[in-house]
């Protein structure tokens, strides 16, 4: 049986990013405040989470020109968003932790994985490489963010699935159309299932091993 929705594909797919990077800007910007950076580390770190995954994501794949060169006003949306965070709020308005960073992250998580699963496929990549995109353009951008600021990346010392929910949830853009259902069904399922598992692990507090190699630290 199969599952279609009556909405345009590049339509969906065009809100989806348009989500994504406000989401990631946004878990820039908390970033940002917390390290108390000027109005240039500011906009370069919510740039570095908002297009970070995304331009890597092209550089890899030769797709010119790059998203946000696509979408200038993007760039405008991002200053204007940067600018109003600065003018306006204040520790009593958003208290800067670490667990408020994590739930927009998690959005931009699904959003961005979907998206550049979607992108990879319609340069006809083979499934893995496709969904190896989606795990890039979501994640690189938060990684990118951290290393600027000093830390190591989140989604390397949490030991919460991260990456890895994202690459489970890309592949429902792979098995979709053997199931029948449309690309706007697709790509909305694989971002809603990537941001749920997020929100699962968060809520539930679950953690991957560490690797244990029985080095000792303090030797």
């Amino acid at each position: 049986m199969s599952i279609h929705l009556p909405v345009d594909l590049s339509l969906v797919h065009l809100l989806i990013e348009i989500l994504a990077t406000l989401a990631f800007a946004l878990s820039g910007l908390l970033e940002a405040a917390r390290k108390k950076l000027d109005a240039v580390g500011v906009v370069v770190v919510a740039g570095l989470a908002a297009f970070g995954g995304g331009t890597l994501r092209d550089i890899l794949l030769d797709r010119r020109p790059f998203f946000w060169m696509q979408h200038a006003s993007w760039l405008w949306a991002l200053l204007a968003l940067c600018a109003t965070a600065m003018l306006f709020l204040r520790a009593r308005h958003f208290e800067v932790t670490e667990r408020a960073m994590l739930w927009p992250d998690a959005i931009g998580l699904g959003l961005f994985s979907a998206s550049g699963t979607r992108i990879a496929l319609e340069m006809d990549m083979p499934a893995i490489v496709a969904v190896v995109m989606g795990v890039i353009t979501a994640v690189f951008g938060g990684v990118l963010r951290d290393i600027v600021c000093n830390e190591i990346p989140r989604a390397f010392r949490d030991h919460r699935p991260y990456a890895i929910c994202a690459f489970l949830g890309s592949w429902i853009l792979v098995v979709a159309p053997s199931l029948g259902a449309s690309d706007a069904v697709a790509l909305l399922a694989s971002a809603a299932a990537i941001t749920l598992l997020r929100g699962i692990a968060l809520v539930s507090g679950y953690q991957l091993p560490e690797w244990n190699s029985g080095h000792r630290s303090d030797r």
